[in-house]
This record gives structure tokens, sequence and C-alpha cells, in this order.
């Protein structure tokens, strides 16, 4: 939403100009030989990934529902 609003502030001043090319352009011309893209030694961290078996202990909860007679809290 922010992106469409501002893209309408900047498209309004732009839609109040006449732009006539004056001139055509033209690339430079360029001459390429050789080169050499860089290399690159790495050394990345050594991780091992594995699993093990535990025991865990988990406590037990005794819950008790309440009398028919008793409000619930509030």
């Amino acid at each position: 939403m922010r992106i469409a609003f501002a893209l309408a502030l900047l498209a309004v001043p732009l839609a109040a100009c006449d732009v006539d090319q004056t001139e055509e352009a033209e690339l430079p011309e360029v001459d390429v030989e050789g080169g050499n893209m860089p290399e690159f030694e790495v050394d990345t961290a050594d991780i091992e990934v594995g699993s093990e078996t535990m025991e865990v202990e988990v406590p037990t909860i005794d819950v008790e529902p309440a009398d028919a007679g008793d409000e619930a809290p509030e």
C-alpha cells in the first residue's frame, strides 16, 4: 500500500512534464581482451549432524472435576 502511494506521488510531477528527445544516444566503442576471473578457496566449518535417544521423565498430573454446585473462578 505504501509503495503504491509513493509511486503515485512520483507520477504526479512526471505527468506535468513534456519530454522530447533532441539527440540519439550512441554507445562508446570498447575493446576487451583476455581477462581472468578471480579464484577463491573457502574453508568451511566441520559440522556433524546426528541424533541420540534419551529418556525424559514426564510428570503425572491428577485433575479432578469440580463439583456440580461449585462455580468456576472468574
